[in-house]
């Protein structure tokens, strides 16, 4: 199987599903001409998921009394740094084992 590398687009909002190969491994988050971008290693062939993921900002709350597990993707800078986000990865119930 040859893998790949994909780009994702984000939007700066707190909540968004992206639909991508499964079991794509998330290499990082940074912007791409002031777009934010998350790159992931993907097996183009296979079948397509949705993944959630959550975008905070420097300062604001995060709710940690929710039913799924929240893993740390990246941070991101935009507007010369004036704004500083961070980038979540969430899954409802146990993850998906990745195949061998």
């Amino acid at each position: 199987m040859e893998k790949t590398i994909w780009k994702f687009k984000l939007e700066t909002t707190e909540i968004q599903e992206i639909e991508m190969p499964m079991y794509a491994e998330i290499l990082c988050v940074q912007t791409q001409n002031e777009i934010p971008c998350l790159w992931a290693l993907v097996d183009p062939t296979a079948e397509k998921e949705i993944r959630h993921f959550e975008v905070f900002g420097t300062g604001h709350p995060i709710e940690q009394d929710h039913p799924y597990r929240r893993n740390y993707i990246g941070t991101y800078q935009l507007c010369g740094g004036d704004f500083v986000l961070h980038v979540f990865e969430y899954t409802k119930g146990k993850l998906k084992p990745i195949p061998v």
